[in-house]
């Protein structure tokens, strides 16, 4: 099963929509097949081992990270593909969130007379489609906030000033988390500050992110460099016909989406990215909006990439919290994993809750 979630990790930025699936078939204790999902729309793992394996199969056991599916959509079933390989086992890492599956792959092998056991490493194939699985059960992707700061918390001065923080090797590590991640979010503070572009440099990859900017009162500049290129989506609140139908002219889609407040609804923005087939998030904004998603309690994870300098109490925090008056109120962690990443350490973070609400004002 290692050696199948191996495989699977290689589809990391390549199989959105689909999760990440690898697959590996064992017969007499030698591997006779192996295969990854490569993208949507071509083959799943389990045919590919056994397009490699082929008679061999017959018999085997086969080492799957993803319950097989049962449902014929861009591909056939590949539960019925391991039925007719006459497969004698099937060892399954997780049960498929998809309601279209949802343990009826497993029922079907087993319909066949296929010994099946579910729960093998279960823990890394489910933070291995982490994103899959938040928008199959929630209906809303996986929200990673990504943040480069000082080892006092700061990731700008007071005068808004912020290249560079953090070195190069972590600013070529931020493009691997872009390039895994379904669609990049910002807000459009960040886009007049820095005219980012949200794409993926540096590295290779067959696709880009889709670029979210919420702009609710439609300031973007129509000479941005963020609208340059495919994919480019915006949140807003109002229903200006003139400024979004030039938007939509230089190549921009345009959603209003407002909120009770007149501002964006960020709830209602991550149930449309789920809708549009995101699985993974990837924040990139300041304080304001970094402090809205965490009071409204829709960051999962928190990517920090802290720099071995001091700002100074003036400069700009991570997030604009508000005054707590408990620490009730906190936002509570959990480490997930510290590494050195060139001169500054990468820390990845689940939030394990936020207690509070707040209304977003960019």
């Amino acid at each position: 099963m290692a050696q199948a979630l191996r495989l699977a990790e290689q589809g990391l930025y390549s199989t959105s929509p689909n999760p990440r699936v690898g697959c590996v078939l064992v017969a007499d204790e030698k591997c006779v097949g192996s295969g990854w999902h490569r993208r949507a729309g071509e083959p799943h793992a389990e045919v590919l081992a056994l397009r490699e394996a082929g008679d061999k199969a017959r018999g085997a056991t086969a080492y799957v990270t993803l319950e097989p599916c049962s449902h014929h959509g861009r591909t056939p079933p590949c539960a019925g593909a391991l039925v007719a390989a006459g497969v004698a086992r099937v060892v399954v890492a997780v049960q498929d969130p998809n309601p279209k599956v949802a343990g009826a792959g497993i029922a079907r092998l087993r319909a066949a007379g296929i010994a099946v056991d579910c729960g093998l490493m279960e823990a890394s194939a489910r933070e291995l489609n982490a994103g899959f699985f938040a928008r199959m059960s929630r209906g809303t992707p996986l929200l990673r906030s990504k943040i480069a700061m000082s080892l006092d918390g700061r990731t700008a001065l007071a005068n808004g000033v912020s290249k560079w923080i953090t070195g190069a090797a972590a600013r070529l590590d931020v493009q691997h988390w872009r390039a895994r991640s379904c669609a990049v979010l910002t807000g459009i503070a960040t886009v007049l500050a820095d005219d980012a572009r949200l794409n993926v440099r540096d590295i290779m990859t067959g696709r880009q992110p889709l670029r979210v900017v919420l702009d609710s009162r439609l300031r973007m500049p129509l000479t941005a460099r963020v609208l340059q290129g495919e994919s480019v989506l915006i949140y807003t609140a109002v229903r200006d016909a003139e400024k979004i139908a030039a938007l939509e002219q230089a190549g921009a889609a345009v959603a209003v989406l407002p909120g009770s407040d007149g501002k964006v609804d960020l709830n209602a923005v991550l149930r449309d990215l789920a809708q549009r087939e995101c699985n993974e998030v990837l924040l990139e904004a300041g304080s304001t909006l970094n402090g809205a998603m965490l009071r409204a309690g829709l960051v999962d994870e928190l990517l920090l990439y802290v720099a071995p300098q001091l700002l100074g109490d003036s400069a700009r925090g991570i997030a604009q919290l508000g005054e707590l008056v408990s620490l009730d109120q906190r936002v509570d962690l959990k480490w997930q994993d510290v590494r050195q990443v060139g001169n500054d350490l990468r820390i990845t973070a689940k939030v394990e809750g936020c207690l509070w609400k707040f209304t977003f004002t960019g």
